[in-house]
C-alpha cells in the first residue's frame, strides 16, 4: 500500500493514496476497508486529490472507468 492522505472531511473515505510505478489508485472507505484501482494515469490522481467530494469521485470517475479489487 502506497503512502495514505488522511481526508477527514469525508464522510464516506477515509484515505487515498496512489502507488505511481503501479498506476494504482488505493482508497480506504470507512465502512468496507481498501480497494486499489489499477491503470489509474497520474493526471486522475491529481484531479482525485483535488476534487472537493473523494466520494463522489470514487462513484463518478473510478468506479466507472476503472476495475477496483478489494485488497
Amino acid at each position: 500500500m502506497p503512502e495514505m492522505i488522511s481526508t477527514p472531511e469525508s464522510s464516506n473515505v477515509e484515505a487515498i493514496g496512489y502507488d505511481q510505478q503501479y498506476e494504482e489508485v488505493w482508497v480506504v472507505f470507512r465502512s468496507s476497508g481498501a480497494y486499489r484501482y489499477p491503470g489509474v494515469p497520474e493526471h486522475v490522481w491529481e484531479e482525485f486529490v483535488r476534487s472537493s467530494s473523494k466520494g463522489q469521485f470514487v462513484n463518478q470517475v473510478l468506479k466507472v472507468d476503472y476495475v477496483g479489487f478489494r485488497s
